[in-house]
């Protein structure tokens, strides 16, 4: 019998036609009811994290709004919240329970902005606190590592950006999604054997830029969180202020580098790379920087750039499915790991 995180990362097709189907008329009218705003601050955790880190490229390219990131322990920790006149506050977590985020909201609506909660559960806390909930419609998430519920989060953040964008062909392009996805996970399937070969891997680099930043971080923590293999993230351009000189023979480096604005930027990385001896794993659908790697991992042709972060983590959540179950260890069980994260 397949494991849970399996079955919830083949299900990810289905839950994003549901999320399309139940939230892009709903958010559509969320940002008209909106009141005006300047800048968007996010608060958020662990993978929800790496949806806002999406968000701070995605947002600010198609609609203009600047994006910071909000340091949630100010309000708890140090008991300190920081002016938010003319922001628009937004909590993102997948149980809606971790009282750091929901505390980031609270302060939101005593200092008088509007609140946004993105969440799997529409009756947690952080729910009850906002004045728009979108819900991912994911269903249970019964393993611990997230896999539906973060490209659930991503579709959100790129059906926030399509309709602010104000271009009707944005949301023409986010139904195409499912189908891409479907794709994506079929070209996948060559690595539950590819797998084997990083069985005693214990650490790694993952590269991305741009619209996957996000995406290295992602891939990372699951890589990190399920096969406990010591997973450093980067953009290209802070890999070469200073971490590049870590890079010996046989290190495997990740590069996440769909055909988009940083392309020409990580394929001169992926040849500079593989003549200090680095092993590259590669995930892109050209061929000229799958042809630098060891292991390619294919992604579908055609694929709009800011749509590009949900399909490229897909082979990167189906590899560490399959790292883990190559060093004998259960990906349903993360050691040290529960599902809800409560932080403070």
């Amino acid at each position: 019998m397949s494991s849970l995180l399996e079955q919830e990362i083949y299900s990810q097709p289905e839950v994003i036609t549901h999320l399309l189907e139940q939230e892009t008329e709903h958010i559509t009218n969320v940002v008209a009811q909106l009141p005006p705003f300047d800048y968007v601050l996010i608060a958020a955790r662990g993978s929800s994290d790496h949806a806002a880190t999406y968000a701070k490229y995605a947002w600010p390219i198609m609609a203009g709004y600047p994006i910071a990131l909000a340091a949630p322990s100010l309000h708890t920790l140090y008991h300190k919240a920081p002016h938010m006149r003319n922001a628009l506050i937004v909590g993102i977590s997948q149980s809606g329970q971790s009282p750091d985020i929901v505390a980031v909201l609270e302060e939101g609506k005593r200092q008088g902005r509007p609140t946004l909660a993105i969440t799997n559960d529409g009756s947690s806390p952080l729910a009850a606190t906002a004045d728009h909930v979108i819900e991912l419609h994911a269903g249970r998430e019964r393993s611990v590592a997230a896999t539906k519920t973060y490209t659930a989060q991503l579709a959100v953040m790129m059906l926030f950006a399509a309709a602010w964008s104000g271009n009707p062909q944005r949301m023409t392009e986010l139904q195409r999604l499912p189908e891409i996805m479907r794709q994506t996970l079929e070209m996948s399937a060559p690595l539950a054997q590819r797998a084997e070969r990083y069985r005693y891997m214990d650490q790694c680099v993952v590269i991305g830029r741009g619209y996957n930043y996000a995406t290295a971080f992602e891939f990372g923590l699951k890589l990190k969180e399920l096969t406990y293999v010591m997973a450093t993230s980067y953009s290209s351009a802070d890999f070469r202020h200073g971490p590049i000189a870590t890079v010996d023979t046989g290190l495997p480096v990740f590069l996440v580098a769909p055909r988009d604005a940083t392309y020409d930027d990580m394929l001169d990385l992926a040849r500079d790379l593989k003549q200090r001896g680095a092993e590259l794993l590669v995930i892109s659908e050209e061929q000229e920087i799958l042809s630098q790697a060891t292991t390619p991992l294919a992604l579908p042709p055609a694929v709009p750039e800011w749509l590009s972060p949900i399909t490229a983590i897909l082979p990167g959540q189906v590899l560490a499915l399959h790292l883990t179950l190559a060093k004998g260890l259960d990906p349903d069980v993360p050691r040290g790991l529960q599902k809800v994260t409560r932080t403070l």
